[in-house]
């Protein structure tokens, strides 16, 4: 387990914290010192969403116009926000990084990466029509089919296996979600 982000201030009273297992916990956590606070400082996995967008036989693809990995491809995905369920979240990455519209989201893939503290939600989703432009986030935005690819230049490993993926079940019709880790 990777150590969580190193706090040194209380966020409830502005105390010093100290890293150590809560009385009736198992894990190491960042605690408030003051005896009357005791806050409890809890760092939690980012959860990812992400759609891979559909268009006839291709996909849409984003190049990254900031870091990390900025000039590299990926699908449209970012931080879930609060109060936001994980599909809305894909739908509106979709929105803000291809200004496309998609429809019929349905869940395809999560991906545990544990070494970022990151669980990667990613769903499939249709185009409403082949309308679509960089958002602020994207300095290009295209489809492709399987061969077109710029497999080389995909910004991260969880992408390029969820590619992979993508295109595999879609030879075998497999259209059934699963869960897998990256290490």
């Amino acid at each position: 387990m990777s150590r969580p982000i190193n706090i040194k201030f209380c966020t409830q009273c502005g105390g010093a914290v100290s890293f150590a297992i809560p009385e009736g916990d198992n894990v190491p956590r960042h605690i408030c010192d003051d005896p009357q606070c005791g806050m409890v400082h809890y760092q939690n996995p980012k959860i990812v969403a992400g759609c891979i967008v559909e268009w006839q036989d291709k996909i849409l693809l984003c190049k990254r116009s900031i870091e990390p990995r900025s000039g590299l491809w990926t699908i449209p995905a970012g931080f879930m926000e609060n109060s936001e369920t994980v599909n809305a979240a894909a739908a509106r990455e979709t929105w803000e990084e291809a200004n496309a519209r998609v429809e019929s989201v349905q869940l395809f893939a999560v991906y545990n990466i544990p070494r970022v503290n990151q669980v990667y939600i990613i769903f499939r989703g249709e185009l409403d029509a082949p309308e679509f432009s960089a958002g602020a986030e994207s300095l290009e935005v295209e489809l492709f089919d399987e061969s077109e690819v710029p497999w080389e230049e995909l910004a991260f490993p969880v992408v390029h296996k969820a590619l992979i993926r993508y295109f595999e079940n879609r030879v075998s019709g497999t259209d059934t979600p699963f869960i897998d880790d990256i290490n």
